[in-house]
């Protein structure tokens, strides 16, 4: 009988434990964010270079203007910015399909203005001097922090957040920055991506 109850006991104690440890578990972004947050999105100002092949006439280098969008014959005004250059290609070829046979369009963004905001991160809130920087290859949270002056005395570090856009959906990441900065647990100290927003939150008093 007492042996029954020791087992008993072990499997309870057990259950607790698991549970704790699924309550600490922290929430990863996914290996395929970085995949998704590399296709370039035209914007404002960026110069496009459009091809349609074997129609030399329709061929042109243009600006995005400032309301997003581009000029060309035959088909007047097309939505440019905050698209990829295969999206636009595919919405010019769609709309010369009604003047010309099969067309075959080719979309290059010549110069990208637009990138440096693009591809900037940034961090506000409680911090000695928020930042916006440009994204630089192999860039994490701490580097992010250490550049921002580190936390400021009125920050709850361990409630920080990572926000990030994925396929037009924002994702939202906890990051431990006083376990990180303090006691060197780095498993929140992910690698950032372009266009990535860190905030650290004020204590309540």
């Amino acid at each position: 009988m007492r042996n029954k109850y020791f087992v008993i006991s072990v499997f309870l104690l057990f259950s607790v434990l698991v549970g704790c440890s699924s309550n600490r578990a922290v929430q990863l972004p996914a290996a395929a964010d970085a995949a998704v947050l590399a296709e370039y999105k035209i914007g404002v100002g960026d110069a496009l270079s459009i091809n349609v092949w074997r129609n030399p006439e329709l061929s042109l280098s243009v600006p995005v203007r400032p309301d997003g969008k581009i000029s060309m014959p035959l088909i007047g005004d097309v939505l440019a910015a905050d698209l990829t250059t295969e999206q636009l290609s595919k919405n010019i070829t769609e709309s010369l399909t009604t003047f010309i046979r099969s067309p075959q369009v080719t979309v290059i963004v010549a110069n990208p203005s637009s990138s440096d905001f693009q591809r900037r991160v940034r961090i506000t809130g409680a911090v000695a001097n928020p930042q916006s920087i440009p994204y630089r290859e192999g860039m994490t949270v701490l580097d992010l922090v250490l550049l921002a002056g580190g936390t400021n005395q009125f920050a709850s570090a361990n409630k920080a957040k990572l926000y990030r856009k994925v396929g037009g959906e924002l994702k939202v990441y906890p990051i431990k920055l006083d376990d990180l900065i303090n006691e060197g647990d780095v498993a929140t100290n992910y690698a950032l991506q372009p266009s990535d927003i860190v905030t650290v939150p004020e204590r309540n008093f």
